[in-house]
């Protein structure tokens, strides 16, 4: 497989404070990677260091050999839902339009074709038909689906996606696992933060495990064992054991 992704002798902190201490990681192209680990191990925090959201105390990440600053088109990020300002006065349409924003000049508007795509993407998540509706009287899962519809609308190569299963119904999970599957037969990457032990084997190829250090990276069915789980999560209440 071809490397996508890599990083090397990452830290960060936060005044500091270590939050992630010597991150090393090799991800190959076409992969979809949970990345788990108990509450403050450093794993949103991990993909918002990718792309520069935080502040790295150490340590480079390239993709495809290429700094952020050169490869940044090619990624989409999705963040947690609780941090979005939900009552900023738009669509939804105009949300996901706004995925490719960066590629017009000041003056443009999105062309036909532009708005094709992104009722497309709106059609693949299921919310084709709430394209006119302002995007706070969504639902929490429906919101979600529009973040995810924007990052389909960027083409992107690379998806880095912070808790998209969280708080969402049954309906939402099985239109974002269906996207996500999607995305891998494009040949697509995709990380995500992932926190539901139980779906890690059914859903994901890969885990990174983590607790401010690399437990563990590869294969689900070599790596997300009930050793390495129970050393991610020792000391805290988290169930770290899985049915095998």
């Amino acid at each position: 497989m071809k490397t996508h992704v890599t990083i090397e002798n990452l830290i960060v902190a936060y005044e500091d404070k270590p939050v992630l201490f010597d991150i090393d990681l090799t991800i190959n192209r076409g992969q979809l990677i949970a990345i788990v680990g108990p509450n403050g191990a450093g794993k949103s925090t991990l993909i918002k260091a990718m792309i520069n959201l935080v502040i790295k105390t150490t340590g480079h990440v390239f993709f495809d050999g290429k700094t952020y600053e050169d490869y940044k088109k090619n990624i989409a990020y999705v963040p947690q839902r609780n941090t979005v300002d939900w009552d900023f006065p738009t669509t939804v349409k105009d949300v996901v339009l706004m995925g490719r924003y960066h590629e017009l000049k000041w003056y443009q508007k999105p062309s036909k074709t532009y708005i094709s795509e992104a009722r497309a993407a709106l059609e693949k998540v299921g919310m084709l038909a709430f394209e006119n509706r302002q995007i706070s009287k969504l639902s929490g899962g429906q919101q979600q689906r529009v973040f995810l519809a924007r990052a389909l609308f960027t083409n992107a190569s690379l998806y880095l996606m912070d808790e998209p299963f969280q708080g969402v119904d049954d309906q939402t999970e099985k239109a974002i696992i269906d996207v996500l599957r999607l995305l891998k037969q494009e040949k697509k990457t995709v990380l995500v933060v992932h926190h539901d032990l139980s779906t890690v084997s059914e859903y994901f190829d890969e885990v990174i495990l983590i607790n401010k250090r690399l437990i563990a990276h590869g294969n689900v069915k070599d790596v997300f064992t009930n050793e390495n789980i129970a050393e991610t999560f020792k000391g805290t209440k988290t169930r770290s054991k899985i049915d095998v």
